[in-house]
């Protein structure tokens, strides 16, 4: 079952779904790239049809409405604490196959990787539904095919694709037909069959490949700035700080702050200590996790191939790259 709409029928759609839900989507922010005159599509709310931006790939990805970049936990006193207010309306999540994979991947880590569900990630999760994306083509960078992420058969209520000079939905949950205004039809999602961008993941690794060579590279390559995990749908990493209202220390507030593997400090332990200080040792730690010591654990790998990581980098390390080199290396070793 699905819709076939004009634009006027779409802007109805959104309008009567925005009545009950709060909209969240990739929209192009005019003049916030790297530049002043640069362009940049990131998620932000949304009211209108107009805003959302079907047709480019989002530089940043979906993960903010379920991991802040700073969110506070709880407030404390001497004698108490309070679980900070959050906004838990139902939010509808606009996303495409590999965000969507994505969301699993973050679905583990917080959800299934404890004897206890995350409870700060979890009472956001619960209102939170995903309207899919369909890919008519592939991107620059994408290497989502490789990474069997280009197609995703459940877990979103309905798609939205642009077709010809209108749009058309997939219903996948019939709560939400009744939103819908427009010609009902049979529709299929799109969806990418093969990228410009291949890679080959290697099935084991080693442990001689975490003494590689080619890790040193990236000493003097990577500069720390953490875009790559920044932008990545799958990155889960944070650190806590605590913030006081009085001198004593006793009055104040945490926060969960996004933080990863690869910025500076992150390893930083009671005493003084920092571990993995060489760029090129965060560089490894990232690969290896995201195509092998994930898959360990879950079965499968946690890179998604959203190619994110490889358009952002200001020194133009390409993630895509490093995964065939590694295979290229493991390839040698075996000969």
């Amino acid at each position: 079952m699905g819709f076939v709409m004009n634009k006027e029928d779409f802007s109805k759609t959104i309008e009567k779904l925005s009545q009950d839900y709060r909209l969240y989507a990739p929209v192009v922010k005019k003049g916030e790239g790297r530049c002043l005159d640069e362009d940049i599509v990131r998620y932000d709310f949304i009211k209108d049809a107009d805003e959302i931006e079907l047709e480019l790939k989002s530089d940043y990805s979906f993960k903010e409405i379920l991991l802040p970049l700073s969110e506070t936990l709880f407030y404390f006193t001497e004698n108490e604490t309070k679980v900070a207010d959050r906004d838990l309306s139902d939010v509808l999540v606009f996303l495409r196959s590999c965000d969507l994979h994505g969301l699993q991947r973050l679905d583990d880590m917080y959800l299934r990787n404890g004897r206890e569900k995350d409870f700060f990630y979890n009472r956001i999760r619960e209102h939170v539904h995903f309207v899919l994306i369909g890919c008519t083509h592939s991107y620059k960078d994408c290497f989502c095919v490789s990474m069997g992420a280009n197609k995703i058969d459940d877990g979103y209520v309905f798609s939205i694709e642009q077709s010809n000079d209108g749009f058309k939905s997939e219903i996948k949950d019939d709560a939400f037909a009744s939103y819908f205004v427009g010609q009902a039809e049979n529709v299929a999602v799109s969806y990418v069959t093969e990228n410009e961008t291949k890679v080959n993941v290697p099935d084991h690794v080693p442990l001689s490949i975490y003494k590689l060579d080619m890790w040193r590279e990236y000493d003097v390559r990577c500069i720390g700035c953490g875009r790559c995990t920044l932008v990545c749908p799958t990155c889960t990493c944070f650190t806590m700080q605590d913030t006081f209202y009085d001198a004593k220390g006793k009055v104040g507030e945490r926060r969960r702050v996004n933080a990863s593997c690869m910025i500076d400090g992150y390893t930083n332990v009671a005493g003084g200590g920092s571990y993995r200080q060489p760029k090129g040792e965060r560089m490894r730690f990232k690969v290896l996790h995201k195509v092998n010591d994930f898959k360990a654990r879950f079965g499968y790998n946690m890179c998604t191939g959203c190619g994110r990581c490889d358009a952002v980098c200001p020194e133009y390390i390409s993630f895509s790259t490093l995964i065939n080199k590694l295979d290229a290396e493991i390839k040698k070793e075996a000969e």
